[in-house]
């Protein structure tokens, strides 16, 4: 049995990745400040005597707070606390920032103080608007630091460099795992990523919205496959790696909201709207590093939409999937 800390628990990948290692029979702790995060998505996970969650900002973390943590000895850390969602860039653009850096080095702290293993995930945005197909991990992408979605890809950008020098200066035995576009349960059904967007259109009769003429490509990893990349990479991945962690199976916007259609058996029609400028035209990982360790996504595009549906509208017969 292992003692293990999640910050971000409250959201839809922390949220999984805590009730996947319960049910493995480890002690799990987690730390969220619900700044995108649910009450509703650990309302089971508290019920489990071997869950213990503490509400808490990584950034301004209480010197209680931090002897609480310190005190815990973990033996494995999850770093996964950040806000998300286009819609914030701007909003939450500064906690977005302040949880990279101040958040971060606070988390590296506990880590290093319990001589645990860390695990970060990192994004795809840190690749920005790629000029090489598909990315590996030595690309350094393509990022404006200025731009409209700089908060969350320089955050996590910093977030990568401080991680390594705790890795050189300290010897703490961190990875990182960079993100691509994932889904399944427990996702905000008010979430305006693509997936849940387009759920919660379909659930309201209304058309789903694609930006531009729907040719920009994105691929879907379910976040079942994701967690079993991320348990993975934390117990078999090399310590200062990082990982890519995504599926290959490339399908454009507009394919994505007619699959959708087609799997909810409704006629809600499409519409489009002018494309934000910030939007990127395709990101595909390359995922051979990983796959060494003996990782590939086993859920298709179609089953994990399937899993979806019945997860954010509860009741499968409304879409009839």
């Amino acid at each position: 049995m292992k003692k293990i800390l999640i910050t971000g628990v409250a959201g839809f990948i922390g949220s999984n990745l805590a009730q996947r290692l319960l049910e493995e029979g480890h002690k799990v702790v987690g730390v969220d400040n619900f700044i995108t995060g649910s009450h509703g998505n650990i309302s089971d996970l508290t019920k489990q005597p071997n869950f213990c969650f503490e509400e808490a900002d990584i950034t301004s973390l209480t010197s209680n707070q931090i002897r609480k943590l310190t005190e815990k000895d973990f033996d494995e850390v999850y770093h996964l606390a950040c806000p998300t969602g286009v819609p914030n860039l701007t909003r939450l653009a500064e906690e977005m920032l302040l949880t990279c850096s101040v958040g971060t080095k606070n988390i590296l702290d506990v880590a290093l103080k319990s001589k645990a293993k860390f695990l970060f995930t990192s994004s795809s945005e840190v690749y920005g608007d790629p000029q090489e197909f598909p990315q590996n991990e030595d690309y350094t992408g393509n990022v404006d630091p200025t731009g409209l979605r700089s908060p969350y890809e320089e955050g996590k950008r910093y977030s990568e460099s401080l991680i390594m020098m705790y890795v050189r200066k300290y010897g703490l035995e961190g990875k990182i795992v960079r993100v691509f576009n994932t889904y399944g349960s427990n996702m905000n059904k008010n979430d305006e990523r693509i997936i849940p967007k387009f759920i919660g259109q379909i659930k309201n009769g209304q058309p789903l919205t694609v930006h531009g003429d729907g040719t920009q490509k994105r691929t879907y990893c379910h976040v079942y496959d994701l967690i079993d990349g991320l348990t993975l990479v934390m117990n078999e991945g090399e310590t200062g790696e990082v990982y890519n962690l995504g599926s290959r199976e490339e399908i454009s916007v507009m394919d994505l909201a007619k699959l959708m259609i087609d799997l909810s058996n409704t006629n809600v029609g499409i519409s489009t709207a002018q494309r934000p400028p910030h939007d990127h035209q395709a990101r595909m990982p390359d995922t051979s590093k990983v796959s060494r360790l003996g990782w590939s996504p086993k859920t298709s595009l179609e089953e994990g939409l399937r899993k979806t549906f019945a997860s954010i509208v509860k009741e499968k017969e409304e879409l009839n999937v």
